[in-house]
């Protein structure tokens, strides 16, 4: 006992250079003991933060502390760290600057909650941002904030939204289904090498008004008779795209409105 009560004074009164080595300590009660010494500065706390063993108890010290919470990059490691209680975590999140929220988004490390609560953060930021932001999070942000920067439909954005590596498939189609989304939107998701050849979007830009006519008969061919008999019978669907879908299903033998 007396031995741990020397340690603990020992951590709570060393110089810097002694943190240094004094970060990497197992016992969890010297960890919090370090977290009380005056000397302790932000790349001690970053190193401990660097630590994946690192014990939540420790985590959430650190987050307690409203100095080290004013501090980006403690609010980064605080974030990302997969033991940080998660409130504290969100806490930090919702603090973070722009591309330390992006960082964070697509941190293997921090847990898949808080990767979302992120890419939520960010999709709320988006309709604020200046069109210098909105270029590089479309290059470079994951798939719910490049499916939100598509949706807008900035002439410069959409080509850099459609060729982020994050976009995934049901953001596309989400965008599709959104009524409200731009003509020039629908017409670059349906010319593109990508997105055009996946059988599912195809679907839903037949479904959509704003499709080009020949991009709907490109497509149309490819269509299984059970899915051009659904849109068919959609209510609403321009009257071309109807004539085209019983062109379609004529020339293959099957008469419109018959069950598939």
């Amino acid at each position: 006992m007396a031995e741990l009560e020397s340690r603990l004074a020992q951590a709570r009164s060393a110089s810097s250079e002694e943190l240094n080595s004094l970060v990497h300590e197992a016992s969890e009660d010297l960890l919090l003991a370090l977290l009380e010494n005056p000397n302790l500065e932000e790349a001690h706390v970053r190193r401990l933060l660097d630590r994946l063993d690192l014990p939540s108890e420790v985590l959430g010290a650190i987050g307690g502390q409203g100095k080290w919470m004013a501090n980006e990059s403690v609010r980064l490691g605080l974030a990302r760290h997969p033991h940080t209680p998660k409130l504290i975590a969100l806490a930090a999140a919702r603090q973070l600057y722009l591309f330390d929220l992006v960082r964070l988004s697509l941190a293997p490390s921090a847990p898949g909650d808080i990767r979302r609560a992120a890419e939520g953060i960010l999709v709320t930021r988006v309709p604020q941002l200046p069109i210098g932001q909105k270029l590089t999070l479309a290059r470079r942000g994951p798939a719910r904030v490049a499916g939100a920067l598509l949706a807008e439909g900035h002439g410069q954005v959409i080509k850099l939204a459609l060729q982020n590596t994050f976009l995934t498939e049901s953001q596309v189609l989400k965008v599709l289904a959104n009524a409200r989304v731009p003509e020039r939107v629908v017409a670059a998701i349906a010319q593109h090498p990508k997105w055009s050849c996946q059988y599912n979007v195809r679907v839903a830009l037949v479904r959509n008004p704003q499709t080009p006519p020949p991009s709907v008969l490109a497509f149309l061919p490819d269509l299984t008779l059970r899915d051009l008999t659904d849109i068919s019978k959609i209510e609403g669907l321009p009257s071309h795209v109807r004539k085209y879908i019983e062109r379609e299903m004529s020339r293959r033998g099957h008469a419109p409105g018959k069950r598939a």
